[in-house]
């Protein structure tokens, strides 16, 4: 097989496959007579002759796939005119630590975020394929170790944890998260309750701004485990992250 047949074959298979594809998925296009550098060769040719158009061939942690370029969104939004859900700010920051700091527990996020994290951002983090535990610390309680997963990568279009932007200080801010697309995927998962008013994730990120208060040796091994602190009596206001009570305002 000469070359433009087979980068007929590899575009052909790129474009009607539902997902990225690996280097051995499409080895076995050609019965494994095609060595990896080749393909990787092949796949490179392919790049270039779709430049400056609206798609473009692009390798992402799961593999190789078409994507439409960025440039492209505006105009494709229009298919769907409706405004997609936003994250709050308190889901993108406990995003942005286990990125930035994988792998974490629950008390490490809490020990950056200074408030506790209500456990329904981690679990709308993992229904959508973002985060995973990956193990646990050995250390009292045994925590889960959160960490980031491929899928994460590939809805964001990278190919690796290295190509995430730099951070601008020792923190993990969320100015860092500018140039990630998150906006782009919102539309992709169900607002789930609490979590979906832009309200409550500006209460929460103002909350995250605050600088935690000092914890007892009780309080440390108490979030370690990943588990809220007890508070020693109600307070009028709740700056976590955490459904709280109504106040009732006395007669």
């Amino acid at each position: 097989m000469n070359t433009t047949d087979a980068k007929r074959v590899l575009e052909t298979a790129l474009i009607c496959a539902a997902q990225p594809m690996t280097l051995r998925e499409l080895s076995v296009l050609f019965d494994g007579e095609l060595a990896n550098d080749t393909l990787k060769t092949l796949l490179g040719e392919l790049q270039l002759e779709w430049t400056g158009r609206g798609v473009e061939l692009v390798p992402v942690a799961s593999g190789w796939r078409f994507q439409s370029r960025p440039e492209m969104r505006h105009y494709l939004d229009r298919l769907h005119p409706e405004k997609p859900p936003r994250y709050s700010r308190a889901t993108l920051e406990t995003l942005a630590i286990i990125a930035y700091r994988q792998p974490v527990t629950r008390g490490d996020m809490e020990d950056i975020r200074g408030v506790t994290i209500n456990s329904l951002i981690l679990k709308q983090l993992e229904d959508r394929g973002w985060v995973e535990v990956i193990g646990h610390r050995e250390t009292v309680g045994r925590p889960a170790l959160f960490a980031t997963t491929r899928q994460f990568l590939d809805d964001l279009g990278l190919s690796s944890l290295d190509q995430l932007p730099p951070l601008e200080a020792s923190g993990v801010q969320e100015s860092s998260l500018g140039s990630l697309d998150f906006e782009s995927l919102a539309a992709q998962l169900p607002v789930e309750a609490g979590e979906g008013g832009d309200a409550a994730g500006d209460a929460a990120g103002d909350a995250a701004a605050e600088p935690p208060a000092e914890r007892s040796a009780d309080e440390t091994a108490t979030l370690a485990e990943g588990k809220p602190p007890a508070a020693e009596e109600p307070a009028p206001e709740d700056d976590s992250d955490e459904p709280g009570h109504p106040t009732q305002t006395p007669a």
